[in-house]
């Protein structure tokens, strides 16, 4: 059993993906559907997805809940809601309790672009972290490396809400610097409610030129300090198609595991996932 738990949908004749602009991002500027994705998982022999949300519109949550509804594939959805509102908890019960609701495993937001990099801090934030946690649903962070210290902080503060961080914290792999992303994710792995998304690598690095080997020292230092059982796949289709496709993808994770055991090897392909957004598979 393989787990791809970090990918995208969007079709762009029902809501624009206002983050796409200029030439360098032109290959996502088209449709992407579930059956594209379907098709390319079913190939490389990933039998359950988790399909994450791309913008902060409060319609996008229940469409991902309804394609999953009727999807053999997708065994999660990772949504969005406004954490600042003062109805958020009522939000997500509403979510919870709508078409397809049994398929949403946690809540996610692109902090990556708030320019405070404290905001995971915030007071009303950490009220709306509080209700996601009340709702027994995990939170995807999604940060650069200034904002891992308020990611460390915050998982500090709510111990009783799993953090799950996307993409490695999106270290500076183009550039080859280890510090002091490494030394950040370090302090975050050190909290135990803390879990590691082996995704977004390739589109870390150089798109044009990157080699496995520009990789490896970023997820051995995740491998070390989360460790096997704290640690999952994503291939962040469609994204990573900037620098890769979905099948090159998974051949450089398991490049990048290739010194784990077997059980090792299937916690971080199924077993992570799954125990960490209690999936149904």
């Amino acid at each position: 059993m393989i787990v791809d738990a970090h990918h995208h949908v969007w079709d762009l004749s029902v809501r624009d993906q206002d983050w796409i602009t200029g030439p360098e991002l032109a290959p996502l500027r088209r449709d992407f559907t579930l059956r594209e994705l379907e098709a390319a998982a079913r190939f490389v022999g990933v039998t359950a997805t988790v399909l994450v949300q791309t913008i902060t519109v409060p319609e996008e949550t229940p469409e991902f809940l309804a394609l999953a509804a009727g999807s053999d594939v997708v065994a999660g959805v990772v949504g969005w809601t406004d954490l600042t509102a003062p109805d958020v908890a009522e939000n997500l019960a509403k979510l919870r309790e709508g078409p397809g609701g049994e398929h949403l495993v946690g809540i996610r937001h692109q902090v990556q672009g708030e320019p405070d990099p404290s905001w995971l801090v915030r007071p009303d934030v950490l009220r709306g972290l509080t209700a996601v946690a009340d709702s027994g649903l995990v939170y995807d962070l999604l940060v650069k490396p200034r904002q891992l210290p308020a990611a460390v902080e915050v998982a500090g503060r709510l111990p009783g809400l799993t953090f799950v961080l996307d993409h490695l914290g999106k270290p500076p792999i183009a550039s080859g610097e280890l510090e002091p992303w490494a030394g950040e994710v370090r302090r975050l792995a050190a909290l135990p409610n803390t879990v590691c998304k082996l995704s977004g690598l390739v589109t870390e690095a150089d798109w044009n030129s990157w080699s496995v080997a520009d990789l490896v020292p970023y997820a051995d230092t995740v491998l070390d300090a989360f460790g096997p059982r704290r640690l999952m796949y994503g291939s962040d289709w469609p994204v990573c198609q900037l620098a890769s496709d979905y099948v090159e993808v998974i051949d450089v994770v398991e490049c990048l595991v290739s010194r784990l055991g077997p059980a090792e090897h299937r916690e971080v392909f199924a077993g992570t996932a799954v125990r960490t957004y209690g999936l149904r598979i």
